[in-house]
């Protein structure tokens, strides 16, 4: 008998990270991974299974329909997994908005659904939907689920979701919604095996990748989070430019005539860490160079996730620990040193050697806050509540 397979996409704005799943009864067992990025050309559909890596040229270019990169995916796929097993496609959704509080079957209505908070997340949800109809075009007889998330932070409470702004507004949507929250998920789970005894930790996680946000857990539900109604919020990002004077918008556009599409480029793809250094949105290259201004980036990336860490610390009346994930967070320790530097008021101390080979667990013994680095897996949390919903 033929084992069943799930398949995976989660879709950034400029890449897509594919996961291919064994289903084993109620549980979805990783054996492959992919990673497509849309920024270089020619395409390059990157291949993991188990030890063995391969890198694939593709001949389609992308652009607005995705058909014929799947399609070539599908078939490079089939070279190292029977495609024919894929039962289902799980896609990570990224704006959900008060439509939906949990995964759900693609139907017509979720699609439109989906398609309808296209104005709150400009990046990511065309991205989202792209793939949606490149399965429908391929694979029509395949079911297909969505995973939001801004799922995770509906056990927000009124007070965090809200905006100083006329209360009608509230009403008609626009609050902090939070995002990354399928990484939060999966580390919120990740903790509770890992620390059983502090299930009800005061927990802050740092989400640090290209795309950054911090979060509060407790009990493991989210509390609070840096990002609110859109992807710039928040802490600065490798092209976004974080939380931003609203005067500032006004100025670009009043005074200096700037159009809107000229300042969504600027604070989107402009601003972070490529706009304050000048050189590079990539941290690695920043941390590397001489040049003051990478320093300069790199003190104020790590100054604003201090701030944040200290603000979520206040929603959750202490700190007991704090976590690093997702590329820059798992993977380099000058970040977290320079971070955690600024935490020591909160009782925050370094195990050095552990920090500088990405141990699981960083805090020095007399640190009063456990400071660790979680892998977080996305992926994996897709999978799982596409089973739980099939």
């Amino acid at each position: 008998m033929t084992e069943k397979l799930l398949l995976t996409f989660n879709a950034g704005s400029s890449t897509v990270k594919i996961g291919l799943f064994l289903r084993k009864e109620d549980k979805a067992v990783r054996i492959g991974k992919g990673m497509i990025d849309f920024r270089h050309k020619p395409l390059t559909f990157h291949l993991v299974e188990g030890p063995e890596v391969f890198d694939v040229p593709l001949e389609a270019e992308g652009g607005d329909m995705l058909h014929e990169v799947l399609d070539e995916t599908f078939g490079w796929l089939a070279n190292h997994f029977d495609i024919d097993a894929v039962t289902a496609v799980g896609h990570r959704v990224v704006h959900g908005g008060d439509m939906f509080s949990g995964p759900v079957l693609i139907d017509d209505r979720a699609f439109s659904g989906i398609a309808a908070l296209t104005p709150l997340a400009p990046l990511h949800q065309p991205q989202n939907l792209r793939l949606i109809e490149a399965i429908r075009h391929l694979k029509p007889h395949l079911p297909q689920t969505a995973s939001f998330d801004t799922a995770f932070h509906r056990s927000q409470s009124p007070t965090v979701q809200r905006f100083a702004i006329p209360r009608t507004y509230f009403d008609q949507g626009i609050k902090r919604y939070g995002f990354h929250g399928l990484s939060y998920k999966y580390i919120a789970g990740a903790l509770a095996k890992l620390r059983p005894e502090n299930a009800n930790a005061r927990t802050v996680v740092a989400h640090l990748g290209s795309g950054a946000s911090i979060c509060a857990i407790e009990g493991g539900l989210s509390r609070d989070s840096s990002m609110g109604f859109s992807t710039i919020d928040g802490i600065p990002m490798a092209t976004r430019s974080g939380a931003l004077d609203p005067g500032v918008i006004f100025h670009f556009m009043a005074r200096m005539g700037l159009s809107r599409e000229e300042v969504e480029d600027i604070v989107y793809h402009k601003s972070g860490l490529l706009g304050l250094s000048g050189i590079s949105a990539d941290s690695r290259a920043l941390l590397e160079s001489t040049a003051q201004e990478a320093r300069e980036a790199i003190d104020v990336f790590t100054f604003r996730i201090a701030g944040e860490v200290a603000r979520l610390s206040a929603t959750l009346g202490g700190l007991d620990t704090l976590v690093f994930t997702a590329g820059i967070g798992e993977h380099q320790p000058a970040i977290r040193s320079a971070v955690c530097e600024r935490l020591a008021f909160l009782g925050v101390r370094l195990d050095t050697s552990a920090n500088a080979t990405n141990a699981a667990t960083i805090s020095a013994p007399a640190s009063g806050v456990a400071v660790m680095v979680i892998e977080t897996d996305e992926e994996q949390v897709i999978a799982d509540e596409a089973l739980s919903i099939l």
